[in-house]
């Protein structure tokens, strides 16, 4: 695989601290019942682990699922696969993802937990990408991102680049 050209985008000093702020924030408006945090995976597993501690909380239970829409592209499918979902009934689901980009992916997630009270969580937001049919907006937001693709802290380009500590546009050499 030949190297894209990578650009910085977030710091990790950033991403940081925004979660630690998020971490404060869903504390103090989530508090009063347990809650289940729900990761789409693999994309959000840097940030999940990173916003779980800052969640200041007696009962939180951590779940994983499988998410994903773009396969070996920077451009999603539009077509959504998602593992199957957990019954999490009458439960406080903080339900979060790396990426909110089209809206379809956390879309079919939220649906697919009905009964659930569901609150959403995301890193980054391209708001200029949404579809119709996609949740349009999240309840608790990282960063917003111009339309650009990015990787690092979790996000990957065919899985490479999850491993970097911050956020890195891909930038396309003409």
């Amino acid at each position: 695989m030949p190297q894209p050209s990578l650009k910085p985008l977030i710091s990790s000093r950033k991403i940081h601290k925004r979660v630690q702020e998020l971490g404060r924030e869903i504390s103090a408006n989530l508090s009063g019942s347990p809650l289940t945090i729900l990761a789409l995976m693999d994309g959000a597993f840097c940030f999940v682990a990173d916003l779980a501690r800052a969640i200041d909380q007696p009962d939180v239970t951590l779940r994983f699922i499988r998410a994903t829409s773009y396969g070996r592209s920077i451009v999603s499918s539009g077509q959504v696969k998602l593992e199957e979902m957990p019954d999490l009934s009458g439960r406080t689901v903080l339900l979060v993802d790396d990426i909110l980009d089209t809206g379809r992916t956390l879309q079919a997630a939220k649906t697919a937990l009905a009964g659930a009270i569901v609150h959403t969580c995301v890193l980054l937001n391209k708001p200029m990408r949404r579809v119709p049919d996609g949740l349009q907006i999240a309840d608790y937001v990282g960063f917003t991102i111009p339309d650009v693709f990015v990787v690092g802290y979790g996000l990957d380009f065919d899985g490479h680049y999850r491993h970097l500590p911050d956020i890195r546009k891909v930038v396309s050499e003409k």
